[in-house]
Order: structure tokens, then sequence, then C-alpha cells
């Protein structure tokens, strides 16, 4: 099969470089799928420059990509959740740095996978369950309700602009961090924008005199804004910062969980999130696909399709 890889840590988006490898084993309790899409997130890079080798192993050469959406083409032994034929998108992140997403074929344990709502585009699905799995556990984890105003920080980015859709369909008022360009793309989603840089504390309570019952910060870096605003016993949480946890918040770090991938898939099916595609690349472009993601001016989600 053919696979994007890498044989060492790098910087250097051009040592990635596409090789035939062997066909992956499905073993018990797994599916083989074959990939139509797969979404660039910022940990891909990070992990490709060894900047997480503290935390995860690495077996080289690396397949980067954690998110896939495809079709079952085998399973393994004692896998009766799914046929062959199925649509299905996962989180497929696995205990060991190697076998990633940007290549023709992945095997995806069972319990991380979720079915495709057949109306949902391929590349929307392949762009879902990293980024939709991380806005969800946070806002589960801040127990957003309709009775909340929340406050998210980057909300016109990847994980942002799915976690603005996500408190709208559960009610809340949102109010959401981001560059002026982006606000009319907020309001949109159904977020009330606020512009970065100085002042923002004193914009945001223009909007939310009594404070926000919840933050979600997905950028990291922001306590300065997030303590300042918020409701007495009100909540945070960010992806990016661990030090929110010394003042109360939540440190987040997504887990693969199919049946927390097929909650998103069941919210897209019914028209409450929708995927913000910024631009597709090939396999043979994933090094463009890191460097538009590097740039810092991405809206939404690149990513690589089969």
């Amino acid at each position: 099969m053919r696979a994007a890889t890498y044989d060492r840590y790098t910087t250097d988006n051009s040592d990635i470089q596409v090789r035939d490898l062997p066909k992956p084993k499905v073993f018990p309790g797994s599916v083989l799928i074959e990939v139509r899409a797969a979404g660039v997130n910022p940990v891909d890079w990070k992990l490709m420059s060894g900047a997480l080798d503290g935390l995860i192993d690495a077996t080289f050469p690396v397949i980067p990509g954690w998110d896939v959406a495809g079709i079952v083409v085998d399973k393994g032994t004692d896998t009766p959740e799914f046929e062959v034929g199925d649509e299905v998108l996962a989180y497929a992140r696995k205990d060991v740095l190697k076998d990633g997403t940007f290549a023709e074929l992945v095997a995806v344990p069972a319990a991380r996978v979720a079915r495709k709502p057949a109306d949902l585009p391929w590349e929307q699905a392949g762009a879902l369950p990293l980024a939709g799995g991380t806005a969800l556990r946070t806002l589960d984890l801040l127990q957003v309700t309709a009775e909340d105003t929340v406050l998210i920080h980057a909300a016109a980015g990847g994980v942002g602009s799915l976690g603005v859709q996500i408190a709208r369909a559960r009610g809340a008022r949102v109010l959401g961090t981001a560059s002026e360009r982006n606000h009319d793309f907020l309001r949109e989603l159904g977020a009330e924008p606020v512009a970065y840089g100085e002042g923002v504390v004193e914009r945001i309570r223009e909007l939310a005199p009594d404070g926000v019952q919840a933050v979600a910060d997905f950028v990291g870096g922001q306590l300065d804004t997030t303590l300042p605003v918020l409701a007495k016993n009100g909540r945070h949480a960010s992806i990016a910062d661990g030090s929110v946890t010394e003042h109360g918040g939540h440190a987040v770090w997504v887990r693969p969980d199919g049946t927390q991938t097929q909650r998103l898939a069941d919210l897209a099916a019914k028209g409450d999130l929708v995927v913000p595609v910024a631009a597709t690349f090939s396999l043979e472009e994933v090094a463009d696909a890191f460097a538009a993601g590097q740039s810092g001016h991405t809206r939404g989600k690149n990513v690589i399709v089969l």
C-alpha cells in the first residue's frame, strides 16, 4: 500500500515521503479501513518534530495521521460490530507512533470506530473525530447546558468551530474570540464574536456583565482572560495549557472512543454539526498540508483525500 512516511524526528516537512509498505495485519477485534479521507491536526507535526517523545514511543518509519474515514475492507476474528462494506470514521490514535492514517489502508480497533452517516461527505467525516472529540470532551467536562453562557477561545479554529456548534446544539449562548476577519464566520455558526488583543476582557464583560459560566480554551495561554470573566463557581478547561489545573480547571487530552465519535456523527447527521473544510490535499501533498496548518491562518480543517 502507499503511505506518507518519515524516517526520523524532523521539523522539515520535505522529509515526508510517499512509499510502498506492507498491507496492515488485521488483528482480532479490529477492522481494516480503506482510507478515503484523513484530517490533518497540529498534533501530527508536533509528533513528527519529537516534541511529544516523552509521551509516546515511535517506531520508524512513521505514518502520520490519527483521523480517518473510509470503508471496511476486512475485519479480524470476533468483530461482530462491523461488516465489509461499512462506511466508518475513527479517531485512530495508537499506543505507539507508527501506523497512522495517511495511507491507503489502516487497521483500527473496532471499539474506536463509528458508523459514518450516509449524507456526511468524506472530507468532513475524515476531519471530524479528533477535533470534534476534543471539543466534545471539553464541553462534557465543563457540563455545558442551555443555562450557560460559554466563552470559547480560538473559536474559528478547527476545534473551536466545532465546539461552538456543539455548545449551540445544547442551547448555550456562545461568545467566541477570533480575529476580526473571522467574525462573520462565527456569527454564521451562532456565536457572538469577540476580537483578540488589548481590551478583550472588557469586551467580554460588556457582553456578559455577570460573567460566563464556562470557558473552553482551544489555543492555550488564556488564563489572563479566562479568570477575570468567570462567573462565581464558573468552570474552565484547556487543551493546550496544563497550568489551568492550578486554578481549578481541567486539562483535556481526548481519548479514542467509538461511542464518542458516534455522538459526533449523529450530531452531523441531524445537521447540528458541520465540519468547515479549509482545503484538501493528496497523499503526495502531506508536506503542503502541514505547511498550510503551520501558517496559523487556517479556518477550519485541512484534509488528506485518497
